[in-house]
């Protein structure tokens, strides 16, 4: 093997070619044969092929790493803005024959993958802090508190996207965090003011829902959760419900009170020490907001009054029993309905002795009579008023009859005027007296079939009455019918007396002179009887033997002046002439 290198004296450095030179100077000193020195050459350069090849290989496995370095920077690169939602980072080429050396586009890559790998720190912070409140604010809704474990954050999807998909959520739940708080305050505050009315402890009722919901406790650490609604909801109609409850008892109590206090006549100054009590005594659940109002002290205190007033109504048991009776009697009365009230008021001290009934029993008994009377009494009031009508005008009518007979009555005397316009009035209204009958007639009828039971007016029969009261009209016409025949037939005779005597004068009537007609002893001005009854006086005579001593005749109105009196037409066609007529001889 030739030596092609030499001994640089210059460099003063030891090369291949002077090492190889020395070795020949050697091997001529020794005298090595051609063949031992071209197999030691050989071997020389079999070991600089060696090294050479192991240096290669060495190489090109640095290469094949630098290599694998880039691919996996390159992926981790686009993992990293896969994660990150970015779809390019600024300063990298994205051209797939990228320029420069491995260890150029490496040195590229670096400062990208450290920028993505601080920016998805900081991403993975945000989701972990939002993630986080998340969790919190559900474990709120669902009452779970004790959650204390850091959310999972998926660190393949790390976009903004995503990002804002989780503050939407959260935004959602606090809203809904916010909603749950104003709904607990409200449901806090009306226990509060229910507490206040119905006198309970507030603290300990809403502590009981959960201790949270104590004034001392911060707004926002208040639970929320759907059990801490449930149980307030519950709490709130629980405690309404105690309220109507209340209140309808205590409206009880008042009225129980109020009875009693009319039964009784209790003083104004003694109800006034249960003002408290009264006044919620109409009012709706809402009305009722003063504190205290509903509380349990104040219905027991009612109680024990009511049963103290029972107790002593007990013992006024007569005079109360009497007062209703008498409220009984004052309704029969003005709906001219007859009872014996001594009989009555004897059964009633006799039941009270005899101790067999319940005094709540019998003044429940007297109270279902009272209503049954006044149902009754708003039965009959139609009848009624029309037969005080019927009244009235016969008695109008009376006064027209003597205000007719009176001869004076044209004179202008004091008050003759006034007399005028009620005689004016009497005509009309004696005028619809008829009418007047026959509608009663026929209401009393219709009462009587619809109730099955005659219809008496101080204990005698309204029709029966109204019959006699047109029978005695019939009478009265036919009286008056013969006195008119009487009257032209006296007439007639004094014509002919006139006719035979000439003008002579009569030696009953002087000439010149008008004899004034005067009442009569036996009946009207007119010549007519004076038949005229008193209803009282009537009804009196004709049950004389069976009414006796049981009413006395001013327990009931008095009736009609005039209860057979005529119409005023018929009456004046006979009495308010220009002149009276003269009295036969």
């Amino acid at each position: 093997m030739a030596v092609t290198d030499g001994h640089n004296p210059l460099l003063g450095e030891t090369t291949c070619g002077t090492l190889l030179q020395k070795l020949q100077e050697i091997w001529d000193e020794v005298g090595e044969s051609d063949e031992e020195r071209d197999k030691m050459l050989l071997q020389i350069e079999q070991e600089c092929l060696d090294v050479y090849k192991k240096k290669v290989e060495q190489a090109a496995k640095s290469r094949s790493q630098l290599i694998q370095a880039l691919s996996d920077a390159k992926i981790e690169l686009a993992s990293l803005l896969s994660a990150l939602g970015e779809k390019s980072f600024v300063g990298i080429p994205q051209s797939e024959k990228s320029s420069g050396t491995i260890k150029e586009q490496l040195a590229a890559i670096a400062p990208a993958l450290e920028q993505l790998w601080k920016q998805k720190e900081d991403r993975v912070k945000e989701f972990s802090d939002v993630q986080s409140q998340i969790q919190k604010i559900c474990g709120e809704i669902s009452g779970n508190l004790n959650v204390n474990e850091a959310p999972a954050v998926d660190e393949t999807d790390l976009s903004l996207k995503k990002l804002d998909e989780y503050h939407s959520k959260l935004q959602e739940l606090q809203k809904e965090k916010s909603d749950r708080l104003q709904k607990v305050l409200e449901f806090v505050s009306s226990v509060h003011d229910l507490c206040a009315v119905l006198g309970i402890d507030f603290f300990s009722t809403v502590t009981e829902v959960h201790p949270s919901l104590n004034d001392s406790t911060a707004v926002q650490c208040k639970s929320i959760s759907n059990d801490t609604l449930a149980r307030l909801a519950k709490t709130v109609l629980a405690l309404k419900e105690d309220k109507k409850q209340r209140l309808h008892k205590l409206q009880e109590l008042a009225t129980q009170l109020i009875d009693l206090w009319n039964l009784m006549d209790t003083s104004i100054e003694e109800r006034k020490l249960f003002d408290h009590v009264t006044c919620n005594m109409s009012a709706s659940v809402d009305e009722v907001t003063v504190p205290g109002a509903l509380a349990m002290d104040l219905i027991e205190q009612a109680e024990v009054e009511v049963e103290r007033l029972d107790q002593l109504k007990a013992s006024r048991m007569k005079e109360i029993a009497f007062k209703k009776q008498a409220e009984l009697e004052e309704i029969y009365a003005s709906a001219h309905i007859e009872i014996d009230p001594e009989a009555a008021r004897d059964k009633i001290m006799a039941l009270i002795d005899s101790g067999n009934v319940e005094p709540a029993e019998l003044l429940a008994n007297m109270d279902n009579q009272i209503a049954i009377s006044k149902e009754e009494a708003l039965s009959r009031k139609e009848i009624l008023d029309k037969v005080e009508k019927w009244m009235s005008a016969c008695e109008e009518e009376s006064w027209l009859e003597d205000y007719n007979r009176d001869e004076n009555r044209y004179n202008a005397s004091r008050g003759a005027h006034l007399n005028l316009k009620r005689a004016e009035k009497a005509r009309i209204l004696v005028n619809k007296i008829p009418a007047l009958v026959d509608t009663l007639v026929a209401k009393t009828r219709a009462w009587e079939e619809d109730r099955g039971m005659q219809f008496s007016y101080d204990g005698v029969p309204l029709l029966a009455m109204l019959d006699e009261y047109a029978m005695l009209r019939q009478e009265r016409e036919e009286e008056k019918r013969r006195l008119r025949d009487q009257k032209k037939f006296n007439e007639q005779q004094n014509t002919e007396q006139d006719t035979v005597f000439g003008s002579r004068s009569s030696p009953a009537r002087p000439v010149g002179t008008k004899k004034v007609v005067g009442p009569r002893a036996n009946g009207g001005a007119n010549g007519t009887p004076n038949r005229r009854l008193s209803l009282n006086a009537h009804q009196n005579g004709s049950r004389s033997s069976t009414k006796e001593g049981r009413r006395d005749s001013t327990s009931r109105p008095a009736a009609p002046v005039n209860y057979v009196a005529v119409s005023k037409e018929d009456a004046a066609s006979h009495i308010s002439g220009a002149e009276p007529v003269p009295a036969s001889p």
